[in-house]
């Protein structure tokens, strides 16, 4: 892998750069760096420069842009002469005369050669003297006869000696250019190189975007700016003009240590600062006020319904077409690449993030209106349920018009679009079926069963979002409904609707006392089975303990059979039940089902807080599955968790957090997904991350899993008596609430504690505890913890082995290694599970709890702990950098400026470089880097430990890069 320099992604590049201005003398060249807008050749340039000069080389700028002479040659001497007062030997006088005497005499055509040649003779003297290279940038803004003129100078007199490098923006093939362009293309022949700037790989771009955050980032974030910009998405300028929008905003938000997004994808934009946008994205120059007012009606037309282009010739003359939005503003746009056309003539925007950053600047243009007369243009001609049926894409253009459309033509053409798009485009019918709701009044005769149809297409593609959206109309149709086939099938979608709350963990109110809260209680009483998974599943407090008595009422008041994609009455007294103890459970069982396997499968999943999985334990293939909602993502998370990769369950809990957040979102936050990230990071020795996730938990919430992160926490802070007091007043709490499946996790920490304080009558207790917990439970999990817990408490091998192959088979990586530990404690061969426990500890990433619990058994059986360096602890390139950079003594600004951080950076990254190396000040760092110390504590890498007890061989110019 290639070492990152302060110009990401431009490696192969710079060193050309550098390697054509090194280039005097008989090899001079000459090279021409193009790209387009914000693709960073002047930074290329520079870079390479300054790399240059710090080897002793001489680069002057030649400027000869906006000069006070006319374009063409003169404003080319005049530009020379100021390079030529900046070489300074005793022939410099006579030089700049020169010049000036040919630029006085000689006027014409002929006159102009002769001033080249003379120029070309005058530098190439001037070199011999002193060499030096020429760097030429923004070549584009060069007026057309100066740039012929330069281009004439490099083909018939050039200077010998003298290399040059010049850099600019080619017009695009096929577009209308400008006369300037005419002279850039004269240069890009004169040049012996012609280097192009390629985009930046979405690796660079990630790199570059955590360089300008200063932090790590998650990649859903990287991929949105990345979506965002489309065939921009690898132009450096465009990305830091999101990443600027979204933190004036604030967009970002910060979990755990990384930076995660907090805004719908849509909505990233590039800057609204008009000079710097026209820049970017109008090349050939900036629109003009009307144009751009043009362009922002466009992009809010755009927003929110497809527009081809047979959609605005259908409209009459006159309106839209008057203003010119198809004639005077698409034409140009699609011209310049900023609209494109598909085969379908489809119109829409090349990159988003510009129609997002127009959407935000003023227009004067009427944006409902347009959807209003496409509308019409059909309606009129077909009636509304012919043309809703017929061009169902047309219920985006009625959502758009709002009231510029009547209710009456509205819905009808609503719910045509819909009934079609069921089967071919369900989610543009979701949305069809959910505005035709908000126009339909609750005691219209279609409303119950427009509700009901919306219901099943979301049920059936696992749309929950969809779902939970139908929660306002329906309660309002509840009430107004008086025919009982109705109420039958209102009750059916309030299922429907309690069952997406659940699945995007927002507390389902049928419980309360609001207006809902009645309209449920009184006529879908079978709902209340829903609300009763809330406590076992950790979405909220317990509202009361789930025995198989609660659900009597609701069991009468819900006939269905065991079928369909909703659980009965009796699956969900099964679901509340399995968090409570095994009496009654098998009765509610499947009569079909392997009872047992579904049993250890729910209460698997019960334990860990897992919804989605307890749905699919219960109702197997009829479960039309959790869809992108917030209990399949930690659904995601449970399953990386107990597989071992930390780092992917720790993703998908900053997923769900920050999709929680999100603007807009109907997402709740998931209490399991927090309390099973801090349990991580506590693991891993990062309490204060595991602190901030456990005190967004609310107090509430006594779920078993939040109390084994707590104990864990409040233990590993230094808390002792307080955190094993507590841990058994949660689980007394628990257990009041009836949430038993868990509580062994909580007994067994309550015991490891136990032992490595030395407390054999706490250990006792757990032990006690558990067995009776077993008894109530019989549970995989229970069993587990109680062969764990007689191995422990009485040494008893074959009961600790036992609870191993267990645990295996059931996979859990971090229960693993607690068995591990036990039998370090209490086995005949206990260097060899000291080994096995080292490297499950490894494996995890789990960090100093790990090893003190480890060190405590070692001293107490005189083993001694292996040292196993963790994965991935070697110094970063930027790490690597930033010490070498110290051993040569940089100021902190001095680093701040190569690396393009701030100061309050290098502030931050050396403290952190201080604490991985042990250093305690620059001093020590600069010693242990120069002495070899961190390679021989095996912190370099290997492809450039040669260079510690020297210099860290910072890439220059030329300089091929030491990592690969």
């Amino acid at each position: 892998m290639l070492k990152r320099g302060p110009v990401i992604g431009r490696d192969s590049e710079i060193r050309e750069t550098a390697g054509t201005l090194l280039s005097t003398g008989a090899s001079a060249r000459t090279l021409l760096l193009v790209g387009g807008a914000g693709t960073g050749k002047t930074a290329v340039v520079e870079e390479a420069r300054r790399a240059v000069v710090e080897d002793g080389a001489t680069v002057l700028r030649l400027r000869c842009h906006d000069g006070g002479h006319p374009p063409g040659a003169a404003a080319l001497a005049e530009g020379v002469h100021h390079v030529l007062t900046k070489v300074h030997d005793r022939r410099s006088p006579a030089r700049t005369s020169a010049i000036r005497r040919i630029r006085l005499r000689n006027t014409g055509r002929d006159g102009e050669l002769t001033l080249l040649a003379t120029l070309g003779e005058v530098v190439a003297d001037a070199a011999r003297h002193l060499p030096f290279a020429l760097v030429i940038d923004d070549v584009e803004r060069m007026p057309s006869a100066t740039a012929s003129a330069l281009g004439l100078l490099l083909r018939v007199f050039r200077p010998a000696g003298v290399p040059m490098v010049m850099a600019g923006r080619l017009a695009r093939p096929g577009r209308p250019g400008r006369p300037e362009d005419d002279g850039v293309r004269q240069l890009a022949t004169a040049a012996d190189r012609l280097l192009e700037l390629a985009p930046l790989r979405p690796a660079d771009v990630e790199a570059l975007v955590v360089r300008r955050l200063g932090r790590p980032v998650e990649p859903a974030l990287v991929t949105a700016v990345l979506r965002a910009l489309g065939p921009m998405a690898g132009t450096p300028e465009a990305v830091l003009s999101v990443l600027d929008s979204m933190a004036e905003q604030g967009d970002f938000l910060e979990l755990g240590g990384h930076v995660c997004l907090a805004e719908p994808e849509q909505a990233l934009r590039l800057t609204t600062d008009v000079a710097r946008l026209s820049r970017l994205c109008w090349p050939a120059g900036p629109p003009d006020a009307g144009a751009l007012d043009a362009a922002a009606a466009v992009a809010r037309n755009l927003e929110h319904a497809e527009i081809r282009l047979d959609d605005l010739h259908r409209l009459k003359p006159g309106g839209p077409r008057r203003a010119g939005l198809v004639d005077r503003t698409l034409t140009p746009l699609v011209g310049d690449g900023i609209l494109t056309v598909d085969e379908d003539r489809r119109i829409a925007f090349a990159v988003p993030a510009l129609a997002a950053a127009l959407r935000a600047l003023p227009t004067r243009h009427a944006v409902s209106s347009l959807h209003a007369l496409i509308t019409r243009s059909l309606t009129d001609r077909l009636g509304a349920e012919t043309a809703g049926g017929g061009y169902p894409r047309l219920a985006d253009h009625v959502a758009a018009a709002g009231a510029e459309l009547d209710d009456a033509l509205a819905v009808d053409v609503l719910l045509a679009a819909a009934r079609t798009d069921a089967r071919s485009d369900w989610s543009r019918s979701v949305r069809a079926y959910s505005w035709a709701l908000r126009r339909l009044p609750p005691h219209d005769r279609r409303t119950p069963g427009v509700l009901g149809e919306s219901a099943e297409l979301s049920l059936r593609h696992a749309d929950h979002p969809g779902a939970l959206a139908l929660g306002d109309p329906l309660f309002a149709c509840l009430d107004a409904s008086s025919a009982e086939q109705d109420r039958e099938g209102l009750r059916h979608v309030a299922g429907v609707w309690a069952l997406a709350a659940l699945h995007e963990h927002r507390l389902p109110d049928t419980l309360g006392a609001g207006p809902r809260g009645r309209a449920v209680a009184e006529h879908a009483p079978a709902v209340a089975g829903f609300a009763a998974l809330v406590g076992p599943y950790g979405l909220g407090p317990v509202t009361r303990r789930p025995d198989t008595e609660d659900h009597r009422g609701a069991a009468a008041a819900d006939p269905r059979p065991r079928s369909g994609p909703l659980p009965s009455a009796a699956e969900l007294r099964l679901l509340a039940g399995a968090a409570g103890s095994r009496a009654g459970l098998s009765d509610a069982l499947p009569p079909d089902a392997d009872g047992a396997r579904t049993l250890d499968g729910l209460r698997n999943a019960t334990a860990h807080a897992d919804l989605a999985g307890a749905l699919a334990a219960v109702l197997g293939d009829r479960y039309t599955g959790a869809g992108d909602s917030t209990a399949a993502l930690y659904r995601v998370m449970v399953r990386e968790y107990l597989r071992g990769d930390w780092d992917r369950a720790l993703a998908s809990a900053r997923r769900i957090e920050a999709r929680s957040r999100t603007r807009g979102s109907t997402a709740g936050p998931a209490q399991p997904a927090r309390a099973l990230a801090a349990e991580i990071h506590c693991a891993r020795g990062e309490s204060g991350y595991a602190r901030a996730w456990l005190e967004l938990i609310p107090e509430t919430v006594a779920h078993p899993l939040v109390a084994w992160a707590r104990l864990g926490l409040r233990y590993w802070s230094g808390q002792v008596e307080e955190a094993l007091e507590g841990a058994l007043d949660e689980v007394r709490r628990a257990r009041r609430g009836g949430l038993l499946s868990g509580i062994e996790k909580v007994l067994l920490r309550y015991l490891s504690f136990a032992l490595l304080e030395a407390v054999p009558s706490a250990m006792e207790e757990a032990l006690d505890e558990l067995e009776a917990l077993d008894e109530e439970v019989g549970s995989p999990m229970t069993r587990e913890a109680v062969l764990l817990g007689r191995g422990v408490v009485r040494r008893d091998v074959d009961s600790a082995l036992a609870a191993l192959r267990a645990v295996r088979r059931r996979g859990d990586a971090y229960l693993e290694l607690l068995c591990r530990l036990g039998l370090v404690e209490i086995g005949d061969d206990s260097e060899r599970w000291l080994a096995e426990a080292t490297r499950g500890a490894q494996a995890l990433g789990i960090g100093g709890a790990t090893r003190t619990s480890l060190g405590h058994m070692t001293r107490r059986r005189n083993l001694v702990l292996p040292r196993v360096r963790p994965a991935k602890d070697e110094l970063s390139e930027e790490d690597l950098e930033l010490t070498a950079m110290v051993s040569r003594g940089a100021t902190n600004r001095q680093i701040a400026a190569r690396l393009v951080w701030s100061e309050k950076t290098v502030e931050r990254r050396l403290t952190r470089l201080f604490q991985r190396t042990g250093c305690r000040s620059r001093v020590e760092l600069a010693a242990a880097w120069l002495d070899g110390s961190l390679a021989h504590r095996e912190l370099v890498p290997d492809e450039v430990r040669g260079a510690a007890g020297g210099s860290f061989p910072v890439r220059g110019p030329g300089t091929p890069s030491s990592r690969r």
